[in-house]
């Protein structure tokens, strides 16, 4: 609906333009830019609450909602009535939430929300508990706050009201469209009431007009098109086009010869546009409307059964999306209003569509948006978001780092400039607003991304200064941290490495005492550890290196449990799977391998990636220039249940099933959006939605939200 109301505006401001209405161009443009609805755009609309929001317009705010409910919910069924009040709750949630998280220390927002709106919602059972809200010290801690706080309550509430928008404007069009067909029928009625006195006139002429006209309602549709197809078509004879024509093949609208046969005059008079007399003229009039009303009648029943289709679409494409928005005491009060049993067998035309066809399988994900941050001016190295979700931290190849949010806006918490050349960074688990910072100076500096300052800066080793990797336990008491040594072919990281092994340390430091605790044992020779990660409770840990070993250690007695050579060159990324009997790892030979832990060294599959998907990356510009880097982040990672895997590629990220058999990797969704290299990607997993992060070496970072479908 949105893009046929663009469609008509542009239209209209093309003829102003044309007849030269300066100024009514002027006005149209001012009353679309105060266009309240948004020329039904769903995005628009949420941006606008959302701009209430952040900006703690709570008058502004109400009165949106307001217009939209009086303009666009008051015409839904009273059954739906309910679900607009619990996304209106839902709202002034977010509304409240947002005036906490920006300004926990100073509540005057708060508190203003709850003066103003006191009389209003203290005699409602859902607002009961929300007034000791303003009064608590740490509300996101306290169980009954503590979900709203959360990524996943927000990401799905304005997932759930921007589907609601969405299938709401479809509903709304289809009884537009209904109600266009009745002005017309009474319309055709009229005016064949008007025309009682002329039925003995039509009579005699109507036996003049073609056989299938009347015919007509006996004919079936297949007949009737059988029919019509057969006669020709005068373009001088072709009465105006008015709506009841849509429902007729194009080009056979009417027939093309009565006309002349009916008023008698000479084929130079009918070329030359005369007119007939009056009164045939408006008798064969009233047997096009007789003639448009046996049509109609045969598609009548087909127009309420889609409208009546699209009122079902409307309760089950948003009544799933309502159980996230009650709290955990209402959850169980949804079903006021049960589906209906049957649906339409015929596949929805729309791009969220969950029914593909016959044949077509439908795609675990939906792209909802992509948003980009560009804050950074040089190459993207990391990019990792926080436990919580709340929080995303990147690092450049200029050492520049950036903390910054997007819930619900991005926006800069931090910016981290350092003299020394930074190389690693990774976020603490307990408490999660810490960041570790790996120098090429061999430090590693603790961060505090809320007071905004270094909190301990700890000195590894100066014969390997390089700290590639830093890795956080799950229980936050300590991290591993990898330091290498200076590459032989040069420090710089826009050259490919030599196939030369660099020495290095896998260390263990205490967050707590921030001292180290041990050296673990690299065999069979000290090498540079390029990747870490640890299991779900931190008794594990698997590492890629240099000389394409993967090693897993014991962490409960400090020792490796096995290795195994894994690739031909430098491993460069290495995860633990969903159920954590299987390693995934990518290497310099470009194969994606799947290994069981079980049994050392041992395949489950294997994939051959390109070269975007596995590095080098290159950047090539004008005058011959280009840029390579080696890959330092993340290159591949999972969703919250393990199925999928996000991977890089050189115009976006690339989602791909994990499948059993040859081949491990099923592709199902590009992200796109980029429109140099992604060098790495990181994916935090909400409930449904899941938010997407895609850095290249452009400096751009583009975060995809998606809605998984579950089947």
């Amino acid at each position: 609906m949105g893009t046929a109301v663009e469609r008509t505006d542009e239209h209209v401001r093309e003829y102003l333009i044309y007849r030269g209405f300066t100024n009514t161009l002027k006005h149209l443009d001012n009353d679309i830019k105060a266009d309240k609805e948004k020329g039904f755009r769903v995005d628009k609309i949420i941006d606008q609450l959302q701009q209430f929001v952040q900006s703690f317009d709570l008058a502004g705010l109400k009165e949106y909602w307001l217009y939209l409910d009086k303009r666009l919910f008051s015409r839904l069924e009273d059954v739906y009535r309910s679900t607009v009040n619990k996304l209106r709750i839902s709202l002034y949630r977010y509304y409240i939430i947002n005036t906490v998280q920006v300004s926990p220390r100073n509540l005057e927002k708060t508190q203003e929300f709850f003066q103003k709106q006191a009389s209003e919602l203290q005699g409602q059972a859902e607002w009961r508990d929300w007034f000791i809200l303003p009064f608590i010290s740490s509300p996101e801690q306290n169980p009954a706050f503590c979900q709203y706080f959360s990524r996943q309550w927000s990401d799905t509430f304005l997932v759930s009201l921007h589907n609601f928008l969405s299938v709401l404007f479809q509903f709304l069009k289809c009884d537009v469209f209904h109600a266009e067909l009745l002005l017309y029928l009474r319309q055709l009625f009229a005016l064949q009431t008007e025309s009682r006195d002329q039925r003995d006139r039509d009579e005699m002429i109507h036996h003049k007009l073609p056989t299938y006209v009347q015919n007509m309602d006996r004919l079936g549709d297949t007949e009737l098109d059988l029919v019509t197809s057969q006669r020709a078509v005068s373009t001088a004879t072709t009465p105006t086009r008015n709506f009841f024509s849509t429902f007729l093949p194009q080009g056979r609208r009417t027939p093309g010869k009565p006309l002349q046969a009916i008023s008698g005059s000479s084929p130079s008079q009918a070329a030359m546009g005369r007119k007939d007399p009056p009164s045939n003229q408006v008798s064969v009039k009233v047997s096009y409307v007789q003639t448009v009303l046996r049509v109609f009648n045969l598609h009548f029943e087909l127009v309420f059964s889609v409208v009546y289709a699209r009122r079902q679409e409307f309760f089950v494409l948003v009544s799933p999306f309502m159980c996230y928005l009650q709290t955990p005491e209402k959850k169980g009060e949804l079903g006021e209003v049960e589906p209906p049993t049957e649906s339409s067998s015929e596949p929805t035309d729309s791009s969220n569509s969950r029914s593909c066809g016959a044949g077509q399988e439908e795609p675990p994900f939906i792209k909802l948006s992509q948003e980009e941050y560009g804050e950074h001016h040089s190459s993207i190295m990391h990019c990792r978001v926080d436990c919580s979700g709340r929080r995303v931290a990147s690092l450049d190849v200029d050492g520049v780092i950036k903390v910054w949010s997007f819930n619900p806006i991005m926006q800069t918490k931090a910016t981290i400039m350092s003299k020394s050349p930074l190389m690693s960074l990774e976020w603490a688990t307990k408490p999660d607003r810490l960041l570790l910072l790996g120098s090429g100076v061999g430090t590693v500096r603790l961060y505090d991304t809320e007071a905004k300052k270094n909190l301990y800066e700890m000195n590894i080793d100066e014969a390997h200064p390089r700290i590639l990797s830093l890795a956080c336990s799950p229980s936050g008491s300590s991290f591993v941290c990898s330091a290498a040594a200076h590459s032989r072919s040069g420090s710089g990281e826009s050259a490919p490495r030599l196939p030369i092994t660099v020495s290095g340390q896998l260390l263990l430091w205490d967050t707590k005492t921030v001292k180290q605790q041990l050296q673990f044992s690299l065999e069979p020779e000290p090498v540079a550890i390029n990747c870490t990660a640890f299991n779900h409770n931190g008794n594990l840990l698997v590492t890629g290196a240099a000389d394409g070993v993967i090693r897993l250690f014991d962490m409960q007695r400090y020792e490796s449990a096995m290795s195994w050579r894994a690739h031909d060159g430098e491993v460069y990324s290495v995860e633990f799977s969903y159920d954590e009997n299987t390693v995934f790892s990518i290497g310099e030979d470009g194969k994606f391998i799947q290994w069981n832990i079980h049994r050392c060294g041992v395949k489950q599959s294997e994939q051959i990636l390109p070269q975007d998907a596995t590095g080098p990356f290159v950047l090539s510009g004008y005058s011959g220039y280009k840029q390579v880097q080696v890959p330092r982040g993340r290159l591949f990672t999972f969703d919250s249940e393990g199925q999928h895997v996000l991977t890089c590629s050189s115009s976006g990220g690339l989602i791909y099933r994990l499948a059993s058999g040859e081949s491990a990797l099923e592709r199902v969704l590009s992200l796109g959006g980029h429109k140099a290299p992604v060098v790495t990607v990181d994916w935090c997993s909400a409930v449904d939605c899941g938010t997407c992060l895609t850095a290249s070496m452009d400096g751009k970072i583009k975060l995809s939200t998606l809605l998984a479908q579950k089947s």
